[in-house]
């Protein structure tokens, strides 16, 4: 039988089975489950790639049943891992009570992700957890981002630099510390056009008197840390990436992103953990300098799209508010549709005309 690369043949084996009835001295050894395992940790570490798995074989004649009890075990071992490979991590502490996480996103799901069970809620050392976020990637980890080819004005390299920039944006306007602490966007500020006069005075007026027409929540997440504070240093996201040939030969990418925040009061002591949900879209264009006026490493703005949960629905105050089980159960129930916000199987489009002017909906789970 197969063992770590190398085989006993069967003459070997009834030999070592006789002997070791009769107490023979020098009967081969068969290593024991440990130095199996330290011997197939050490080749996987010389080749760098895993042992594939093999076929295990009961011995015969006497003990045969302690051997073919032992396969069984392992039988089920490996299939209690494939049906649940969270519970399993979570035996041996590596789990930390949340499941694995997905793959990064790089087509448009087809379906909503699983409703986890209501009684699973959040707390301080789990935020995400009762939440499919739990599996999501942790910041930047959880964007898709697609592989670079030559398009419109750029070489194939410019494109890559174009999309690890729109990373950077994304990052700073939604994940900075400092922003998410209430801050001014410099850094994804200045990514954009400068010479784009209608955005630059969207970006003046927003931050000076937000106001429903001028929201900086569109672009921007920030909470107002006087009121409440994020829990740890994670945010979960999940989305991607896509970009075509755009107008005049720029390159249009588009970055359709769901970030979770999990926070608590300001209060010393809180532990109430609520989430607030952000999808948005933002559609940019890297254009040609020599057919639009731009600076370099700067984008144009397209458009710009946000759904929120948990955020503030019609409070413009340039802050996500979210709200906790005490103003949750004093608020009226939203009069706008039922939306799940981890739902990234329609498009912000979509999602965008259902919602309507209907005012605020409702979430089907935060």
């Amino acid at each position: 039988m197969g063992r770590g690369g190398e085989s006993i043949p069967d003459e070997e084996w009834e030999r070592f089975l006789r002997e070791a009835e009769t107490g023979a001295k020098g009967a081969p050894e068969e290593p024991s489950a440990r130095a199996r395992m330290v011997a197939r940790r050490l080749r996987e570490e010389e080749t760098g790639r895993p042992e594939p798995w093999r076929s295990h074989q009961p011995a015969r004649r006497q003990g045969g049943k302690g051997w073919y009890a032992i396969g069984l075990l392992v039988a089920a071992a490996l299939l209690v891992v494939a049906l649940d490979p969270g519970r399993v991590a979570g035996w041996f502490g590596g789990g930390g009570g949340e499941s694995a996480p997905l793959a990064a996103e790089s087509k448009r799901p087809t379906q909503p992700p699983p409703t986890e069970a209501a009684a699973q809620r959040p707390t301080v050392e789990q935020p995400f957890r009762g939440s499919p976020a739990a599996q999501w990637g942790d910041g930047t980890a959880g964007i898709g981002l697609p592989e670079a080819r030559a398009t419109g004005w750029m070489s194939k390299g410019q494109v890559a630099q174009a999309l690890e920039k729109t990373r950077d944006f994304l990052a700073s306007s939604s994940l900075d510390p400092g922003v998410l602490r209430g801050e001014r966007p410099k850094k994804a500020i200045e990514l954009i056009n400068p010479h784009q006069q209608d955005v630059q005075d969207y970006l003046a007026t927003a931050f000076r008197a937000p106001s429903q027409e001028n929201d900086p929540l569109l672009l921007f997440s920030r909470f107002d840390e006087t009121k409440v504070r994020l829990v740890g240093d994670v945010v979960k996201t999940r989305g991607r990436i896509t970009y075509r040939n755009g107008k005049r030969g720029a390159v249009e990418v588009t970055t359709d992103v769901t970030y979770v925040y999990p926070v608590v009061r300001a209060a010393a002591g809180s532990d109430e953990v609520a989430r607030t949900i952000v999808r948005r879209e933002v559609v940019m264009s890297w254009d040609d300098p020599a057919k639009v006026v731009i600076e370099p490493g700067t984008f144009s703005l397209v458009s710009y799209k946000a759904d929120t949960t948990n955020g503030g629905c019609d409070t413009f105050t340039g802050y996500l508010t979210p709200e906790f089980s005490a103003e949750r159960a004093a608020s009226r129930p939203g009069d706008g549709p039922e939306v799940d916000p981890y739902d990234r199987s329609t498009s912000m489009e979509t999602r965008m005309r259902k919602a309507g002017k209907a005012g605020c909906g409702t979430a089907t789970r935060s």
